[in-house]
């Protein structure tokens, strides 16, 4: 009959190659979406959630900083992925093909999310300015060559080597936590326009040492999947210094002491009940995730640490806040 399918045993291939050629462009398409999606979007969501956490926890007005932090968030991740995207291509192939074949459009969508972020900031006040606009000044300072080549007036042609702060062992990670906990408590006083007194001393600097805690361990955990590709780069991380069991072990030691913090601000009553067992929930998915960081796959530790604050953001979101 004419309208009989043909059967697998008689095929000539020909059907066969026609959806090859049509699904495999759509599942490198959608491997290139979620490898971009995953990237700076997500980090820039992730970052929106924290702040609102941290305006919750401080006490202080809703205000458009979470919005901002995400933003800037975006384009300093964007530009970051950009700038490293060959280096990238042993531990983020498919991110870093999307940013080596959409440089050009990533840096300009970066440079509008800043301008973006920098238009809110001007609006909520000269705290917030100078707010938004430290993030792009430490990531140059933190990703980029900027200190000249030092040579040896004795030796001209001898010189000493600067390398990035991205490249120095611990410092890198470090401060990158710093910048994360700048950003994410000094942001909801700076665009609610909150005096630091207004909160109390006390509640900030527990916090700014919570989020800085965690934060460096969101930022060792993924080097994990990366320590082929920075140890042949030359970076050295915890990872590559001391092997994956020995960074376990680092990372939930400093996990128990984001875990004495939160005790403390229960103690203290330095924070709304909610958020505690919101972060305490966040924290004990970032103790998992670290616990298993050996066995999940390279794209899940890309984003699983981050994943503790939408945790946290979804608890808080539960309780009723």
């Amino acid at each position: 009959m004419a309208n009989e399918p043909t059967s697998p045993s008689t095929t000539d291939g020909t059907a066969e190659q026609s959806r090859s050629r049509l699904t495999i462009p759509n599942a490198s398409a959608l491997r290139g979406i979620a490898a971009f999606a995953a990237g700076a979007p997500f980090t820039a969501f992730v970052a929106a959630v924290e702040v609102a956490i941290a305006t919750a926890a401080l006490g202080v007005p809703r205000s458009t900083a979470p919005v901002a932090v995400g933003l800037v968030a975006f384009a300093v991740y964007a530009a970051d992925h950009v700038a490293d995207a060959e280096g990238d291509m042993g531990s983020t192939p498919a991110r870093a093909r999307i940013a080596l074949r959409y440089g050009d459009q990533l840096m300009t969508a970066a440079a509008v999310s800043y301008g973006a972020a920098v238009a809110l900031a001007v609006v909520a006040g000269p705290s917030a300015l100078a707010l938004v606009l430290v993030p792009g000044a430490v990531w140059i300072g933190y990703a980029s060559d900027w200190l000249p080549t030092v040579g040896d007036l004795a030796a001209p042609l001898a010189a000493v080597s600067v390398p990035r702060l991205k490249d120095v062992f611990l410092l890198n990670s470090a401060a990158v936590a710093l910048a994360w906990a700048v950003a994410v408590v000094a942001a909801p006083l700076a665009f609610g326009v909150v005096a630091v007194d207004a909160v109390g001393t006390p509640t900030v600097a527990l916090l700014f040492a919570y989020v800085a805690l965690r934060s460096f361990v969101d930022v060792e955990v993924p080097n994990v999947r990366d320590v082929a590709a920075d140890a042949a780069r030359g970076v050295s991380t915890l990872p590559v210094a001391y092997g994956v069991g020995g960074t376990r072990r680092v990372l939930l030691g400093v996990d128990a002491l984001a875990a004495g913090l939160l005790a403390v601000v229960a103690a203290t009553g330095a924070a709304p009940r909610p958020v505690l067992v919101a972060l305490a929930a966040g924290l004990a998915f970032s103790v998992a995730v670290t616990a298993l960081a050996d066995r999940l796959g390279g794209a899940a530790l890309g984003v699983a640490p981050d994943c503790s604050y939408l945790v946290a953001g979804a608890v808080l979101l539960a309780l009723g806040w």
